[in-house]
């Protein structure tokens, strides 16, 4: 199908006064990609699903509170690594894509998507006020005819009982007069081969024919799209698809402190039980679990679950078991210092990579960022840290910069040096032979010849 300019989109938009909200045009109109599309939070989430519609010829207006976000699109700057900066630029400069903090856009939208952040509070309690406030705003435009649908993680119900009643306070009902679903979001920061465009996703609307519609548009720029029956479930299948992770880390996190004390090897171990051909899935150990989804979703299912007198204790007892990674880490670290003549306070500690995974520059919930916070509670006031993709963060309410190039001299400098994130361009031959002491904390340094004598490795089981 030809993708249709910006202007023909504009004119045939703004030509269809009165609005219908029979499913059948709708439908067609999917299908001629004669929509516009509203894509509400602009971060991980937003904006790649917003550059995929606009990469494909669709009128697509982003809408983010951040005027940041705003400034830097409305210049054609992209600042989310998972996505080209020229497909940003291109869609900008062809104005198909465009940026906004003016929510009144929405009236021009056909199909909006909430896609804002899920977190939970200090008490582990879910905080749905992003969603709540972005409802709200959408609301006041709420018209016939639109597709409304939400991607932010959450817990079941929170598509029916709180989306919905905010959109219909002024009469208008889901899968009569507006289509109403939910549909999780699937993205892995740092994934190279899985993106926006060709991982499956799942929708549940409010009724059949929420469903179908926005089973449509999603199928304008994803290639496999599965329906299921209501928005609940949709709801906690992606709390399963993190929660399966959480509780499998969970198990290893466990089994690798288990094997420092008996002196086995956890890495061997998992290797070893990979060779079955079936009924096992290897997950490694680590400093803890970040990242947006994973260490939230096991607290959003436990708060709903309150609701209706359940205790998942196995779901939770996982959650506590990854949250308590970086004191187990903190723990390694104040050992090999204890070894060396230097004193707590005056040791020099460097962790390498503060980014919460491998090759990206998302800090969201860091194990990293929380095993320095420990290291500067315990009163070591030498913590640095070293990480392409972080040039500057925060700690205990400090900016702190990284350290400006990895080298043998830099190295050289430090009491111990922590590899808390494993990125493929640390060069672990000269961490490993520069450092005093290295501890590992993902199994980076296996290729490196001559580490067993200076790695400490978490969950070695060297006694």
């Amino acid at each position: 199908m030809a993708k249709k300019t910006h202007s023909s989109l504009k004119k045939s938009t703004s030509e269809a006064m009165v609005y219908s909200s029979d499913p059948t045009t709708l439908l067609s109109r999917i299908r001629s990609q004669d929509i516009v599309i509203g894509v509400v939070g602009l971060g991980y989430v937003g904006l790649p699903l917003a550059v995929e519609f606009a990469m494909k010829g669709i009128r697509t207006i982003g809408i983010d509170i951040d005027n940041r976000k705003i400034s830097a699109l409305q210049q054609g700057h992209n600042y989310i690594q998972d996505i080209s900066s020229e497909n940003v630029a291109q869609c900008i400069a062809n104005k198909t894509l465009s940026a906004t903090t003016d929510f009144s856009v929405c009236g021009e939208c056909d199909v909006i998507y909430i896609c804002v952040p899920t977190p939970f509070t200090p008490n582990k309690e879910p905080d749905i006020s992003h969603i709540v406030h972005s409802t709200e705003e959408v609301a006041k435009y709420l018209r016939d005819g639109h597709i409304v649908i939400l991607k932010s993680t959450t817990f079941p119900g929170t598509t029916t009982k709180y989306v919905q009643p905010i959109l219909e306070r002024m009469g208008k009902k889901a899968g009569k007069d507006y289509y109403l679903a939910f549909s999780p979001e699937r993205i892995d920061p740092g994934n190279t081969t899985w993106h926006t465009g060709n991982t499956p996703i799942v929708v549940g609307g409010v009724s059949a024919s929420c469903t179908a519609l926005s089973v449509a548009v999603n199928e304008l720029i994803i290639d496999k799209v599965i329906a299921v029956s209501t928005p609940e479930v949709a709801e906690m299948e992606k709390l399963l698809e993190n929660i399966f992770r959480s509780v499998n880390i969970a198990l290893v996190n466990e089994l690798a402190q288990l094997c420092d004390r008996i002196g086995v090897n956890i890495w061997e171990v998992v290797e070893a039980a990979s060779t079955k051909p079936f009924g096992f899935m290897p997950f490694f150990p680590g400093p803890g679990i970040g990242g947006h989804c994973i260490l939230i979703d096991p607290y959003y299912l436990s708060w709903m679950a309150r609701e209706v007198d359940f205790v998942t204790n196995f779901i939770t007892l996982a959650a506590e078991v990854n949250e308590s990674m970086p004191f187990y880490v903190r723990s390694m670290i104040e050992r090999e210092i204890a070894r060396q003549p230097v004193t707590m306070e005056k040791a020099k500690i460097l962790l390498l990579g503060m980014a919460f995974k491998r090759d990206v520059d998302d800090l969201r919930h860091s194990p990293a960022l929380k095993v320095a916070e420990l290291l500067l509670e315990d009163g070591m006031k030498n913590v640095s840290y070293y990480d392409p993709y972080i040039p500057e963060t925060e700690i205990h309410g400090k900016k702190v910069k990284s350290e400006k190039k990895l080298t043998p001299q830099m190295l050289e400098k430090f009491d111990i040096a922590v590899i808390t994130t494993d990125h493929t361009s640390f060069d672990y031959e000269m961490i490993v032979k520069h450092s005093k002491v290295v501890i590992d904390t993902r199994n980076a340094c296996k290729k490196v010849k001559g580490a067993k004598k200076k790695v400490r490795l978490l969950g070695e089981g060297k006694k």
